[in-house]
């Protein structure tokens, strides 16, 4: 497998040619150019906290107003974030494709701000709010940064619509991201390590299909060894380069569609 980054976007973009169905599976590297801190890295989230203080439904129960107050913050740091050249070259990359469906793992919504229509949330996103015990959505706009509302239906405290340690993915989009997985050509893991499960076990379940699994990501990861094709780059840097080799690829008349 060559080390290469030019090499590994000409196989990546011809192979890309010849697909009709393609996934993208995005992890927080996928969103660190845009200045969302990713959680495993140098500096990352979980240096200064521990999961189990703040991202866990034992959490919210034993400090609701803490991890409210937290996750405040985060969403004013995520809201502020502009989507990066990344999310906006996988938007202008779709309508190339008969199906092109993203899954992320991310809670911040940039892939939608940028323009990508298919959006497969597994773990749900910070920008949206619901009662912890009833599930009713919690739709105020004007939301207190310190204190986690009460739900107007129960009484009981609200919280992000994240999928905390410990939590179920959302049945529904697990099951819609895996009939994704099952029926595309060519898989995109972007920015992500492959170590949080089951999420991860979307793209190593790709390969049992005869999937072309193409890993972009600046070091390896857990999933470099299933990867047919690696990219040794950032997100924002490997992506509109792919698109700029498609584009002319297909202007070329080198594509089979």
């Amino acid at each position: 497998m060559s080390a290469d980054p030019t090499d590994g976007l000409q196989r990546a973009a011809e192979r890309l040619c010849q697909a009709r169905r393609v996934v993208v599976f995005t992890g927080a590297g996928m969103s660190a150019e845009s200045g969302i801190p990713t959680f495993r890295d140098p500096g990352g989230l979980w240096e200064r906290f521990r999961p189990e203080e703040l991202a866990t439904p034992e959490a919210f129960e034993r400090d609701p107003d803490r991890v409210w107050a937290w996750y405040q913050e985060r969403r004013r740091l995520m809201e502020a974030a502009p989507p990066n050249a990344g999310h906006l070259a996988l938007a202008a990359m779709e309508p190339y494709f008969d199906e092109f469906t993203v899954i992320t793992q991310n809670i911040d919504r940039l892939h939608q701000r940028a323009g990508s229509r298919r959006v497969l949330e597994l773990h749900g996103t910070i920008l949206a709010n619901h009662c912890h015990y009833c599930g009713l959505p919690y739709e105020e706009e004007l939301l207190p940064e310190k204190t986690a509302p009460i739900c107007p239906a129960c009484g009981g405290r609200v919280r992000p619509s994240v999928v905390w340690f410990g939590e179920l993915l959302p049945e529904a989009v697990f099951t819609e991201a895996e009939h994704s997985i099952e029926n595309c050509d060519v898989l995109l893991a972007v920015g992500t390590s492959g170590e949080v499960y089951p999420a991860a076990g979307l793209v190593r379940q790709a390969k049992l299909f005869g999937v072309t699994v193409v890993e972009i990501n600046p070091k390896p990861t857990e999933l470099t060894t299933v990867a047919d094709i690696v990219v040794r780059e950032s997100a924002a840097r490997a992506l509109p380069a792919l698109l700029q080799l498609l584009r002319q690829y297909r202007q070329a008349g080198a594509c089979s569609q």
